[in-house]
């Protein structure tokens, strides 16, 4: 493998960027009355209008090209024929294998993968049919009325975006609810407003070891016990997902409600697999599987359109370009769709536990930009809290805007405001306001010239900054599916460029490991342990608050 600045295209883009440095995207559409049509790009239902970048039709023939000089074909082959790309596992990568629609055989280190996934959706469908029809009841008879998933990570925030997104697809008979996190208040609220006799609890835990969904899941239990007084209650109001059976039983839930995935579905891929069963109870099993399918739409995109008109290879060398050579740090992500409130936590997941990494495939330290950090919020809360640094500020920060076109939620003419303030929010970034036009502004309202000039520079917007807008009829669980399987593959594609495995995660591992022990200095009965003395004073100081010896 031939590092990455030594590629003749990445030459050919520090050459290139020389000559952009003062490039200006006004001008560019001042001179291409056709600018839009030459960088948009169709995908079903789904339009990436990308126009308003920094950047020409040479930029994305140089960009094109570094992908092709990294291998992007042959990586992108490998992982949907179940190649083990995360080498540092030793695991395949076959998220795409857990939605694809017509399940050819794909055998894998022989396995039929797809024979697999067919059987546990059936499973899952079966049981997400029994808890609809109230056909599956509690311990004292009455029928499931909430669904509390207990997980974290992957296991939690896939699926609760997706919930949360497609609330408006909520079967009437049942609500779900995330616990996540190891703060005892998360769990006692949702319980507080909860009946035992009709919650089910889905404990997510592919290997049923998680320190924070055990703690959640044992809680739950013992609420679920004071009130019922049953052992034999867990069995009628838990299921798991994991792989570990023994543990599974141990807990009282019985393995016939275990639902199982593979060690080749990664956590923050996992939604798609049987982790996505909080979904499929919330939305029912056909919405599901369209969201499956749009995934899959996705996915054939992705494996068979030419770089040059590859949605997600467009949206990931776009980032290149700017991490690598404009010298970006972060990126914006904008839904003007309330429903999509929970997106950004989830690509926070998804793209900087995947590409935060400094070491490539050859095991090598890098010497460039790797994972961004993501952010936003959605329209237009967004715009009252932090635009004024995407319009203002001293950094240039690449931004993608996401709007439907169609609200399911019609209230007077709000939806047509929300649209005017997303596409306006792409003007201004482009456009900007110049000195001279803010002052002729002041000056027209009234104020005198010399007012007018102080104040002036204040109102100036640099503009030239650059966004994307995916654009879709509506949020339903089809298009959803290809935003998320857009995203997955964005990230994928970047990962590929640096060189780098975006499948593992071992950055999450030293602080779990260092836990422990200081969970156990923080008993009063004291174990003395080695840390650095910023630690050794917080623990002090902590037991000195909760009146234990120092």
């Amino acid at each position: 493998m031939k590092p990455l600045k030594h590629l003749p295209a990445w030459k050919t883009l520090e050459q290139h960027f020389k000559a952009m440095r003062s490039f200006d995207m006004r001008a560019a559409f001042r001179e291409d009355a056709q600018r839009f049509e030459h960088l948009s790009l169709r995908c079903g239902n789904l339009l990436l209008d990308y126009s308003k970048n920094r950047v020409t039709p040479e930029t994305m023939q140089h960009l094109m090209q570094l992908a092709r000089e990294s291998d992007l074909d042959a990586m992108r082959n490998a992982m949907f024929s179940g190649k083990r790309i995360n080498f540092t596992e030793q695991r395949a990568v076959l998220h795409t294998a857990l939605r694809a629609p017509v399940r050819p055989s794909l055998m894998v280190e022989g396995v039929d993968v797809e024979r697999e996934v067919a059987k546990v959706l059936k499973r899952m469908q079966r049981f997400v049919e029994t808890i609809h029809d109230g056909s599956w009841r509690g311990h004292t008879g009455k029928t499931i009325r909430n669904v509390v998933n207990i997980g974290i990570g992957g296991s939690d925030l896939g699926p609760a975006m997706v919930c949360h997104a497609l609330d408006h697809y909520a079967v009437e008979s049942v609500r779900v609810h995330f616990v996540s996190n190891l703060d005892p208040a998360h769990l006692a609220g949702t319980l507080a407003h909860l009946d035992p006799e009709t919650t089910l609890f889905i404990v997510a835990s592919k290997t049923f070891t998680t320190l924070e969904t055990l703690a959640n899941a044992n809680s739950a239990k013992a609420w679920l016990l004071a009130a019922l007084r049953a052992p034999a209650a867990v069995a009628r109001h838990f299921v798991a997902l994991s792989t570990n059976a023994q543990a599974v039983e141990a807990f009282g839930i019985d393995p016939e409600n275990m639902f199982i995935f593979w060690d080749w579905v990664g956590g923050r891929y996992s939604l798609w697999s049987a982790i996505g069963l909080s979904i499929a109870l919330q939305i029912g099993w056909g919405n599901f599987q369209a969201l499956l399918a749009g995934a899959h739409a996705m996915d054939l995109h992705f494996r068979e359109a030419p770089l040059e008109v590859n949605m997600p290879v467009i949206l990931g060398m776009l980032g290149i370009w700017y991490a690598n050579f404009w010298g970006t740090d972060t990126y914006g992500v904008f839904p003007y769709d309330q429903r999509l409130r929970l997106l950004v936590p989830f690509l926070q997941q998804l793209d900087m536990e995947s590409n935060g990494k400094n070491v490539n495939r050859a095991n090598k330290r890098v010497n460039y930009n790797t994972g961004p950090i993501v952010w936003g919020a959605p329209g237009t809360n967004g715009q009252h809290a932090f635009f004024e640094l995407v319009h203002q500020g001293t950094r240039l920060i690449p931004t993608d805007f996401l709007v439907a076109a169609v609200n399911p939620t019609p209230l007077a003419d709000q939806h047509e405001w929300l649209l005017a303030n997303c596409l306006a929010q792409t003007e201004a970034l482009l456009k900007g306001k110049s000195r001279a036009v803010a002052e002729a502004e002041l000056i027209a309202q009234g104020m005198g010239r010399a007012d007018a000039r102080a104040l002036a520079p204040h109102k100036v917007f640099p503009g030239n900054r650059p966004s994307n807008t995916l654009l879709y009829q509506k949020l339903d669980p089809h298009m959803l599916g290809m935003l998320i399987a857009l995203y997955e593959h964005k990230v994928f594609v970047q990962g590929v460029i640096w060189q780098i495995n975006s499948f593992d995660q071992w950055g999450v591992e030293l602080g779990k490991q260092l836990a422990p022990p200081i969970r156990a200095e923080l008993n009063p009965e004291r174990v003395s342990g080695e840390h650095d003395g910023s630690t050794l004073g917080l623990i002090a100081d902590i037991r000195r608050r909760r009146g234990l010896s120092t």
